[in-house]
């Protein structure tokens, strides 16, 4: 029981971690886009953030059972994080294809945005639990 205890709280970790990284690209591009500050650019990169981050989690740690975030390569955690970011965009694609009549350019846009920022995301992760683990160092002396 312990054991999924801690399986969960890395996950919501990672997932809480993702979430405060992406605000400030969501911002960014909100800023850009409509030219002012709306609610949603701030609560969409939080939920979506959050989503991938707790999926990139739980497929990392299916896929690596054995070795930590660390130990994973650059190029695996890129894949991993890819796949979460297609996950939740798929979820997304669902619910939104259920409420409004499609619009596949935004739709391709969004989950191709996710896709791109949970890759990105999961070298980043990776490369920070190796910075962490190593004392400031990205490669092992």
């Amino acid at each position: 029981m312990k054991k999924w205890f801690t399986r969960i709280g890395r996950a919501m970790t990672m997932g809480l971690a993702w979430a405060a990284a992406w605000v400030p690209v969501g911002v960014i591009i909100g800023w850009l886009i409509v030219g002012e500050m709306e609610p949603e650019w701030f609560a969409g990169p939080v939920y979506a953030g959050f989503l991938c981050g707790a999926i990139f989690s739980v497929l990392a740690g299916t896929a690596d059972a054995r070795s930590a975030l660390d130990e994973m390569s650059f190029p695996r955690a890129g894949i991993v994080g890819a796949v979460s970011g297609l996950v939740a965009g798929g979820l997304w694609l669902i619910v939104a294809l259920l409420s409004d009549p499609p619009k596949w350019l935004f739709e391709g846009a969004v989950v191709g945005g996710l896709t791109a920022l949970s890759a990105i995301s999961g070298v980043g992760s990776a490369l920070v639990a190796r910075i962490a683990k190593n004392g400031g160092n990205a490669h092992p002396v």
